[in-house]
């Protein structure tokens, strides 16, 4: 293969490591770019697929600086930029859910990036090594490090799809319906709210809203008083998880990703921060 049908043969596997490294498609496909143009016209290669990670994942590690200043000034919760699909049935060994994205962000981005090589993708850690330039033993101390702060953050419960459609069906349904009562029992007593606007949309306050006695009249209160118009619903997976993605006529107007135990919302994350949702496919 030239080095153009290279590339296009590992750009998937490219964009979902540099994604789960950075949490925006934006900069994800600015990064791609930035690879193809260090890839393009290159020839001799003896493994393409090594060389292009290691290009891309240096290249996405110091995306991460950009990142991180523009959280610095970021008005609200800062919420990963969603992957929206249609369901699917196969769950895809590498997608990584809103959730898990969250907790991501609380690790140093050597850190995430050897997690996502290692604990996503499978990578061995003498490999790691050879992309960020490392010991093997230096990526070890990385890969403990990062497990244990990610172990005690993540989702307490991985809910089975069909459960999380129907529970985010019957959530969307209440809110839509302005149904206090309905909306307080399919949410847990110690449910989150994490609103991701932006600054730019409308969003449940600057910092995340815990409890459902707090959660549930804000969300009915704002849904009366400011209706939506030309309401769309569409169910689809964000990040292989089943949620829901809203329309305002035929612009997406927020994507609501659910965390579930057993038939309870106890985590709600909703992005309107429409740069977020400029990529987002209707269809």
């Amino acid at each position: 293969m030239n080095s153009t049908e290279e590339f296009v043969a590992h750009r998937e596997l490219l964009f979902s490591i540099v994604y789960n490294v950075l949490g925006s498609v934006a900069d994800t496909e600015d990064v791609l770019q930035e690879t193809w143009l260090a890839w393009s016209g290159r020839s001799g290669v003896e493994n393409p697929r090594a060389y292009l990670v290691r290009i891309a994942v240096n290249a996405a590690l110091a995306r991460r600086t950009t990142i991180n200043r523009r959280k610095e000034d970021y008005v609200g919760p800062w919420l990963p930029e969603p992957v929206v699909t249609l369901i699917d049935p196969v769950e895809r060994a590498e997608a990584v859910s809103l959730a898990m994205l969250v907790v991501l962000e609380t690790l140093t981005p050597l850190e995430r990036a050897v997690f996502v090589l290692h604990e996503v993708f499978g990578y061995a850690h003498p490999e790691i090594a050879e992309i960020v330039d490392r010991t093997p033993v230096a990526v070890r101390q990385l890969a403990h490090r990062a497990k244990e702060h990610v172990q005690a953050r993540r989702p307490r419960y991985t809910a089975d799809p069909q459960v999380r459609l129907e529970v985010t069906q019957r959530f969307i349904d209440a809110v839509v319906g302005g149904d206090l009562n309905a909306l307080m029992e399919v949410l847990a007593p110690d449910v989150t709210l994490w609103a991701d606007g932006g600054g730019k949309a409308r969003a449940a306050g600057l910092r995340p809203v815990l409890g459902r006695d707090k959660i549930a009249p804000l969300i009915v209160g704002d849904g009366r008083r400011r209706p939506v118009p030309s309401l769309g619903i569409r169910y689809r997976a964000v990040n292989g998880d089943p949620s829901a993605l809203l329309l305002s006529g035929d612009t997406p107007f927020a994507v609501i990703v659910l965390e579930v135990e057993g038939d309870q919302v106890t985590g709600i994350f909703a992005i309107t921060n429409p740069d977020k949702l400029a990529r987002v496919a209707v269809s």
